[in-house]
């Protein structure tokens, strides 16, 4: 028994002995997360979290995105799903001010943005190299104390005029590049027995885009009309190029050139109208695409889409609303890693991914992302603008000032009741008290 006891002894040391030399040996699995091994990828997986909505098709996209990345990054996404709306502003600024916020978060652009102090809580990302290719004109909407914060998730949703190639072909007319020639347009649609310009009223919200598809030409004018209007330096009744956003309503209600069901049509029946070419000209966001291929699917080749002409032929350009931004929290422990899948998710090849489950309502905002050939036609039809650098954000994504009750004056101004002049008056007024609220100088 006792030379049975030594040699267990003998056995059980030398065990031990060869498991301290392995573990010296093997030293790399201590290291850091961020120790990269093969290029492009970590030694170790990495697992990031990245905080999200649940609405609309982005989060499947992010999805397929993140499959790719953890192939070719080895770096994981957890995904933190957060409500959408009023509750999941509220969640995004709890986390954040409380120190719990995931490594990366896909938010909004503009003002939104700029209530969550940026510069407290998401990193500055304005010299990495991977934000080279992304445009100006989205860096604006996510820049804050001139640093910017955010890269941009998805295509670009622009506001301006559907209308119905088909008629416009048979009609023999063309895309209209001043106001004065989409009044012309108008006039002989309607002598042609068709509505020229649809509304849909009961749906109160879609009677603004006359005035906010117009803010290209506004700044165009007045390139400080942001800053000044929301230092109230301006306003929009005694600011010409603004005022005739709701001019132009007006002019169009006074022509006749609405259909005359107008207070009780909705968007949906709208869109079918369009597609149908019973009527041939709704100013739209580009996102009603979406709509007319789920209702009217075998109509979505004859829909174009064109920029909201101004008075001059020389200013022609589109308004664009912004796609959402993705941050990386500044306290991340994993910020190498979460440059990495950034850097991965607006390359060319993180965009097509991406592309290849959501459909662009407009075009991107990344040099090299390009449109996918099953685009919309009238998606495609907006490229020549980003191409020429003839965009600029809406209003509300350089300005944090905007009266609750536009949709209501604007409805006011095309059903008659009210003049252009006194709709914008009365919508100075009615920004008056949210700026307030805001505590915004000068108000």
């Amino acid at each position: 028994m006792r030379m049975t006891k030594s040699k267990l002894l003998a056995f059980v040391t030398s065990i031990v002995l060869m498991m301290t030399l392995l573990a010296g040996c093997g030293g790399g699995g201590n290291a850091a997360e961020g120790d990269t091994g093969t290029a492009g990828s970590t030694s170790k997986k990495t697992t990031l979290t990245l905080m999200v909505g649940n609405t609309g098709t982005t989060l499947e996209a992010l999805k397929a995105v993140a499959a790719e990345a953890e192939k070719k990054l080895n770096i994981a996404i957890e995904f933190d799903i957060k409500p959408d709306g009023g509750e999941g502003d509220n969640l995004v600024k709890t986390r954040l001010a409380t120190g719990d916020m995931d490594d990366l978060l896909v938010y909004n652009t503009g003002s939104l943005f700029l209530a969550l102090n940026p510069e407290e809580h998401f990193m500055d990302v304005t010299n990495e190299p991977f934000m080279t290719n992304v445009l100006d004109s989205f860096k604006t909407v996510v820049t804050a104390s001139d640093k910017v914060y955010g890269a941009p998730v998805g295509s670009t949703n622009a506001g301006g005029i559907l209308y119905n190639k088909k008629v416009y072909a048979d009609l023999g007319l063309s895309v209209p590049k001043t106001w004065d020639e989409f009044m012309a347009n108008n006039e002989k649609i309607t002598a042609a027995g068709k509505t020229a310009v649809l509304a849909s009223y009961k749906d109160t919200w879609t009677s603004q885009l006359f005035v906010l598809a117009d803010f290209y030409n506004v700044q165009a004018q007045v390139p400080n009309f942001a800053a000044d209007y929301t230092a109230n330096k301006v306003k929009y009744a005694t600011t010409p190029a603004a005022l005739r956003g709701f001019e132009k309503i007006e002019e169009v209600y006074k022509k006749g050139y609405m259909n005359k069901d107008f207070l009780a049509t909705t968007y949906d029946v709208a869109l079918k109208m369009l597609a149908t070419g019973e009527g041939v000209h709704y100013p739209m966001l580009s996102s009603g695409l979406d709509t007319i291929m789920a209702n009217t699917p075998d109509q979505i080749d004859d829909i174009g889409f064109f920029a909201q002409p101004s008075d001059s032929a020389d200013v022609n350009g589109l308004t664009i609303w912004m796609p959402s931004g993705l941050y990386i929290n500044k306290d991340t422990k994993n910020a190498d890693a979460a440059k990495k899948w950034v850097e991965y998710f607006v390359s060319p090849e993180g965009q097509a991914v991406f592309a290849s489950k959501v459909k662009a309502a407009g075009p991107y905002v990344i040099k090299g992302a390009t449109l996918p050939d099953d685009s919309y036609g009238a998606v495609k039809d907006m490229q020549h603008y980003f191409d020429e650098g003839h965009t600029a954000p809406a209003l509300e994504f350089v300005s944090p000032v905007k009266g609750p009750n536009l949709e209501n004056i604007t409805v006011a101004v095309g059903s008659g009741i009210s003049t252009g002049k006194k709709g914008a008056e009365d919508y100075d007024k009615d920004v008056e008290k949210q700026a307030q609220q805001l505590n915004l100088p000068g108000w």
